[in-house]
């Protein structure tokens, strides 16, 4: 996979930061895969799987500035990358795409959209959604 090679010449293993977005459980129903971010981070894991990389970490934010330091925090010029499920997921987990990526362009990172057709969500599916995100204290992971 053309990954980068270290000072000792050996291949430095790529790393991907997965990108869901954060977003309110009210919202559910209007746009379910925007409030689902254990699928986004499955279909960043998938992605990541099938090319070969390993996620990293996975980040679950919203409006975040492009600049902000829980972006880039241990992020390798040239051998990490991020991965998004779409641009529009991208586009609700930061205040500004075009920043953002101007800034990983300067910084030499990659950026890479995953693609795929969303999940269509049934009354079944939005109501493991929202027991999942209600309940996290009660120990509940949505299993």
């Amino acid at each position: 996979m053309g990954q980068p090679r270290g000072a000792s010449g050996a291949r430095t293993p790529a790393r991907v930061i997965a990108i869901a977005s954060l977003t309110p459980l009210e919202e559910l129903d209007a746009d379910p895969f925007l409030v689902d971010s254990r699928t986004q981070h499955a279909m960043c894991a998938r992605w990541a799987d099938e090319h070969g990389y390993v996620v990293a970490r996975e980040l679950l934010v919203g409006g975040l500035r492009f600049d902000h330091r829980a972006l880039w925090d241990g992020v390798r010029p040239g051998v990490d990358l991020f991965v998004v499920p779409s641009l529009r997921v991208l586009r609700r987990a930061l205040s500004s795409v075009e920043e953002f990526t101007a800034e990983c362009a300067r910084r030499g990172v990659r950026v890479v959209t995953v693609g795929r057709a969303e999940p269509s969500y049934d009354a079944q599916m939005k109501a493991r959604v929202h027991r999942r995100l209600s309940m996290p204290t009660a120990g509940y992971d949505g299993r």
